[in-house]
């Protein structure tokens, strides 16, 4: 039914919490599978997708990743944001019912206030993006990435809770 798609660049941590979130949805039969589209990691990414039993695509053009994607339906995530309980009802009603793009609820966390969340701008993956698989392909170009994606389509929103990524520091 849905197929996770994670873009990795030395995220071998973040990318371990990620999967670790996705485990209710495997468990229920939501989450069909996950790629992991790596853009040249020199960390131990590809290890922990691998042990984790993730399909992991080369660098490259997406397209090829998300033709390669089982499910009809893909959510996009940054490594290390966390979905939330009650994701998978959501994702599951959503699909059911709705052909539009969605993307998560921002969780409150008790770190940020409300101005920093205010000030903070906001990624274009921070809340998770679904998509069918067909709109996908519909709207990705030759040598886009998944953020590239999330810029271009309009969604909705549903009613479960991500914790985005937390931003890298250089």
């Amino acid at each position: 039914m849905l197929s996770v798609m994670i873009e990795t660049r030395n995220h071998q941590e973040a990318l371990a919490r990620t999967l670790a979130s996705l485990v209710s949805g495997a468990v229920e039969g939501v989450v069909r599978e996950v790629l992991v589209h790596d853009r040249g990691s020199t960390d131990q990414t590809a290890a922990v997708a691998d042990h984790a039993g993730c399909i992991i695509v080369p660098s490259g053009d997406l397209i090829g990743g998300v033709r390669r994607a089982r499910g009809d339906w893909l959510l996009f995530v940054e490594p290390g944001a966390r979905l939330a309980d009650g994701w998978v009802e959501a994702v599951f009603a959503h699909v059911g019912h709705a052909t539009t793009p969605a993307r998560f609820l921002r969780a409150r966390t008790p770190d940020r206030g409300f101005l920093a969340r205010l000030m903070t701008r906001s990624r274009p993956l921070s809340e998770g993006l679904l998509v069918s698989k067909r709109q996908a392909l519909a709207r990705l170009k030759p040598g886009d990435g998944a953020e590239a994606l999330a810029r271009r389509l309009s969604s909705r929103r549903i009613g479960a809770e991500i914790m985005p990524a937390r931003r890298e520091t250089a």
